[in-house]
């Protein structure tokens, strides 16, 4: 039996990585978790119980912060891993794993879903023994970073297919949130980038948005990142319910009438559960967005009254079940 080590760096790794931990130490092998205490990633882990080691610290909004939290933790997550032993290695987005694998001789898989994330994919592409994207992905996009096969994997569908193929929404998360469920529920999920979406002066569009869900009676759950997103969300208007901890947004979304959402995972979450979801991602349309949206399963937002704030139906279409376990065997092939 192997002895996997799992590094996760930000709340969306839990969700995506959790099943194929589950499958592995079902299979009789030993997981060993690391996770990076940004937003929501330890509380997920908090609620799911499983053991992990905390390593890192946030750095702020600023590059300067950031660029210097990011050296800090690799060397933290390489004094971790030395001696260890690991048989291999699996993230989804870590720009550490993959280096102190390289470094301590450890063979590892590096995951991700958005090929425009130029600087950590040149690193982690290189470095990584194994890169797997969904084949939604051109090949030729990859290439540049280093990415190519055998080197390069590509499984089929997207990943949330993968972690959502049997989930069933638990309504108690209405009721933990103190929701009506026959009025019209709105779930938004605000930006990584604090400064982008929330009041700043390059882009007014959260705000406007909140506003529009509001006047037209909508309850909106806003699924902040930060206690400063949550600070100000409260300023803006007191009647947006913004949850202080981790909830269920998977069950959210599959319970929502509409989704607005500035990150990938809640889009694309929405998207598979058959809830009508609007993008205000701002950087780089990748391919998996390309193709949902030309799918008619996901629109992009311009303006606020495109939004359609209506009931939607309590039984909807999903998408693309698919079996975890085949995920896993192109991710850890053991």
């Amino acid at each position: 039996m192997a002895h996997v080590w799992v590094d996760l760096t930000n709340p969306a790794h839990v969700v995506v990585l959790r099943p194929l931990v589950e499958l592995l130490e079902t299979g009789g092998h030993e997981v060993t978790l690391t996770a990076r205490p940004l937003s929501h990633t330890t509380e997920l882990l908090d609620d799911w119980s499983h053991p992990y080691t905390a390593i890192g610290q946030y750095g702020g909004a600023s590059r300067v912060g950031k660029a210097l939290a990011a050296a800090s933790r690799t060397a933290q997550v390489f004094a971790f891993a030395r001696g260890k032993r690991f048989d291999y290695g699996l993230a989804h987005g870590s720009t550490d794993l993959p280096p102190v694998g390289r470094l301590l001789r450890i063979p590892n898989t590096t995951m991700f879903d958005y090929e425009w994330a130029r600087l950590q994919h040149e690193l982690n592409c290189r470095l990584a023994t194994r890169v797997l994207v969904p084949d939604a992905i051109p090949a030729e996009r990859l290439a540049p970073y280093g990415a190519r096969p055998p080197k390069l994997v590509r499984y089929p569908g997207l990943k949330e297919e993968y972690y959502l193929g049997d989930f069933k929404p638990d309504e108690s998360v209405l009721d933990e949130l103190g929701l009506d469920r026959s009025g019209v529920i709105a779930v938004v999920r605000t930006a990584p980038s604090y400064a982008l979406y929330l009041g700043g002066s390059e882009n007014e569009l959260l705000p406007r948005v909140l506003h529009r869900l509001l006047d037209e009676g909508a309850q909106v759950v806003v699924l902040a990142r930060t206690d400063e997103q949550r600070r100000s969300l409260r300023e803006l208007d007191a009647s947006l319910v913004v949850p202080e901890r981790a909830v269920d947004g998977r069950s959210l979304a599959a319970l929502a009438d509409l989704v607005v959402s500035a990150g990938g995972t809640m889009i694309r979450e929405a998207a598979v559960l058959g809830t009508p979801v609007w993008s205000i991602f701002e950087g780089r349309v990748g391919a998996v967005d390309e193709q949902l949206v030309a799918e008619g399963r996901v629109r992009f937002l311009r303006d606020p009254a495109e939004l359609v704030v209506e009931k939607s139906p309590a039984v909807r279409e999903r998408r693309g079940r698919r079996d975890p376990a085949d995920l896993l065997r192109l991710a850890v092939p053991l």
